[in-house]
């Protein structure tokens, strides 16, 4: 039996055990080790019954800067985020995180999956946001996969000819409001409805599940060659 076949749950055996999860973060600056996290945001990711993929619940929070974090003023002004506005329902990152990850683990036990990969724009920045975050806080049961994600900037130029989210969505057929934008909650709620527009259309277009093939025979010197 292979790896998949072994996979109970439809979720689970889409993406070979891992629970898409969509993350966007805002911050202080470009340097995930100095600068401050300011909002983070999730959205969970189910699967109907035909096998398509949806937007599930949206977990959002604003967050302290952490003790001697860095903020750039331009990046300040380009989110229009104040981080001392007195009205500003911040918590600390500990707290954010914590109760960011719960529902997380929550949803991968129930979707029968190994643990959560994070699904981003331009995931890389999101990736090290969150797991500087994490380690900063001590969290040692970070659910998500340590390197591997899902980018939708790529599978946005792939699909449709570019890679900024406002115009991806666009030509996927999604609103999306320049008002909104660079809310946390907003544009990962926006990443998710292309990440599953992207995936869905793939489906229909008969590219999952592949069609099964012969697998390639495996040349025994080379084999004991990368293992020495």
């Amino acid at each position: 039996m292979t790896e998949e076949e072994n996979l109970t749950s439809p979720m689970a055996a889409r993406f070979r055990g891992f629970l898409p999860v969509v993350v966007d973060v805002e911050t202080g600056g470009f340097n995930s080790q100095t600068d401050a996290l300011l909002e983070v945001a999730a959205v969970l990711i189910e699967m109907d019954d035909d096998g398509m993929l949806r937007r599930g619940d949206t977990i959002a929070y604003q967050v302290h800067p952490f003790d001697n974090a860095n903020l750039e003023q331009s990046a300040l002004d380009f989110t229009g985020i104040d981080p001392w506005d007195p009205e500003r329902d911040a918590v600390h990152e500990m707290d954010a995180l914590n109760d960011l990850f719960g529902p997380i683990r929550k949803a991968i036990k129930h979707q029968g999956c190994k643990r959560a990969v994070l699904v981003g724009h331009n995931a890389t920045f999101d990736h090290n946001f969150l797991f500087a975050a994490s380690d900063r806080c001590g969290i040692k049961r970070n659910p998500f996969h340590p390197f591997s994600t899902f980018d939708t900037a790529t599978l946005a130029g792939l699909a449709y000819g570019h890679t900024v989210l406002a115009r991806a969505c666009k030509l996927a057929g999604i609103p999306f409001s320049s008002r909104e934008a660079h809310s946390a909650a907003y544009d990962a709620e926006k990443t998710a409805d292309l990440f599953c527009g992207i995936v869905n259309r793939w489906k229909e277009l008969g590219g999952f599940p592949p069609p099964p093939v012969e697998e390639a025979p495996v040349d025994e010197e080379s084999a004991d060659a990368d293992k020495a």
